[in-house]
């Protein structure tokens, strides 16, 4: 259980313009059920498909001390809406800026992963503007058959297994439907994954079956579509390299807050990350409650512990500039102008 030492006005932040927006609205409304069931003074904003100014009015109007995200997919869960709620100086859910933009762009957090020795699925990715009669000569000797992904899409929005070359266009039309460009991933065969993490404390890890064998959009919200094995049927030793590897993919792309990792385990004793979720679904069928609950936290316990890592994360200066300082400040930004004025002329 965690405790609170007073009664927060909390803004629980749900909706907005992604596909996953219907998704964003069910995890918001049981967040700010399990809220309010605990005292909290819980304003509901409900983003529509332009926010922008309507998130920065709302928030001054309602002077909260914490802002619980509830949104998931583009301009929600990417460092959009977190850059506004630093800029308004109200703590929030999740991780910061940067490692939301990170984690949501399937591209840079592969690069993030090689880059840290986390293994990921090999990869390549396809522009919306490249002409899908080259695919042949790019695709190369990759192989088939691949999953095909929208680069900056969750919720397997836009996922597609493809086993041939027309296949693969076809995915691929699919993917632009949500981005201008898609990753195509090596298949890998094996067991798919999932590991909570709160504040950087491993909650577990619980095994996905989903009855279709893609665990695709359809899967992952619609109850029965999907069986669950909690903890992950694993041997111990295994277990834990599992955890270990989520953590690290984690730190590579410095999330912080309630994390959810999606791994693949294979028989051949290898494991792959495939991405990181900084705003995981908090739905009936959501994964990472399901974890929780498991470590011990009842629903109600898991938003209030969310909810107690809401923080901003630009730096804080140390001290207050001094006078002198500030002037030399100004003179350098003003002089600089004039340079840039002058080279322009």
């Amino acid at each position: 259980m965690v405790e609170r030492q007073v009664r927060k006005r909390v803004g629980v932040v749900m909706g907005g313009s992604s596909g996953e927006r219907d998704v964003s609205l069910r995890s918001g409304a049981a967040v700010a059920e399990a809220l309010e069931a605990r005292g909290y003074d819980v304003v509901r904003i409900t983003l529509g498909d332009r926010f922008g100014a309507e998130l920065c009015a709302t928030l001054q109007r309602a002077r909260l001390d914490a802002a619980f995200l509830a949104l998931h997919g583009r301009l929600g869960e990417d460092g959009c809406v977190q850059g506004v709620l630093e800029l308004a100086q109200v703590p929030y859910t999740g991780s910061s800026v940067l490692a939301s933009a990170l984690a949501m762009d399937k591209l840079k957090a592969k690069e993030m992963f090689r880059l840290h020795n986390v293994p990921t699925p090999p990869y390549y990715t396809v522009g919306a503007n490249q002409d899908l009669e080259e695919l042949d000569a790019v695709h190369g000797s990759f192989g088939f058959p691949v999953i095909v992904k929208p680069r900056g899409e969750g919720s397997s929005l836009g996922v597609t297994k493809a086993g041939s070359l027309e296949e693969l266009k076809s995915a691929l039309a699919l993917a632009f439907e949500f981005d201008d460009a898609a990753i195509v991933e090596r298949f890998v065969a094996g067991t798919e994954v999932n590991v909570g993490i709160l504040d950087g404390k491993v909650l577990g890890a619980i095994e996905i079956v989903p009855k279709k064998g893609l665990y695709d959009y359809e899967a992952k919200y619609t109850p029965g579509m999907t069986e669950y094995h909690m903890p992950a049927r694993l041997p111990p030793t295994r277990y834990r390299g599992v955890l270990n590897l989520a953590e690290r993919a984690a730190q590579a792309l410095g999330c912080t807050g309630a994390v959810r990792v999606d791994l693949l385990v294979t028989g051949g004793e290898n494991e792959y990350v495939l991405e990181v979720n900084t705003l995981p679904g908090m739905t009936q069928t959501s994964l990472l409650p399901k974890i929780a609950e498991a470590a011990g936290y009842e629903f109600g316990d898991l938003c209030e512990a969310i909810l107690a890592s809401a923080r901003l994360h630009q730096p804080v200066r140390r001290r207050a500039p001094a006078a002198s300082e500030l002037r030399l400040s100004e003179r350098g930004q003003a002089e600089k102008r004039l340079r840039l004025v002058k080279s322009a002329i």
